[in-house]
């Protein structure tokens, strides 16, 4: 992804935030069914920010329904680092 494809998914609304998601994991698919089929180069790199980003969001997505579930603000809700994201233990 290039600096002019980042979005800030601060400011996305629950649509664009799934939407987000869905274009992210298209693009971790495609790369997959790419490296595994032989046609066209492994991206291990990308497929691992991929994977970050999509847990990032999707944290974010939990953050803004859980606020709303709870009479707050979803809008409130903020994109957590990654480390800290990828630090929970399941």
């Amino acid at each position: 992804m290039s600096a002019n494809d980042e979005v800030n998914a601060n400011q996305l609304d629950d649509a664009g935030l799934l939407a987000r998601i869905n274009e992210l994991a298209e693009e971790q698919k495609r790369l997959r069914e790419r490296a595994s089929d032989g046609t066209g180069d492994a991206e291990p790199g990308r497929i691992g920010q991929l994977e970050v980003e999509l847990d990032r969001l999707w944290d974010l997505r939990r953050q803004r329904e859980a606020k709303e579930e709870v009479g707050q603000n979803p809008d409130s809700a903020r994109e957590r680092p990654a480390s800290e994201v990828e630090g929970y233990l399941g």
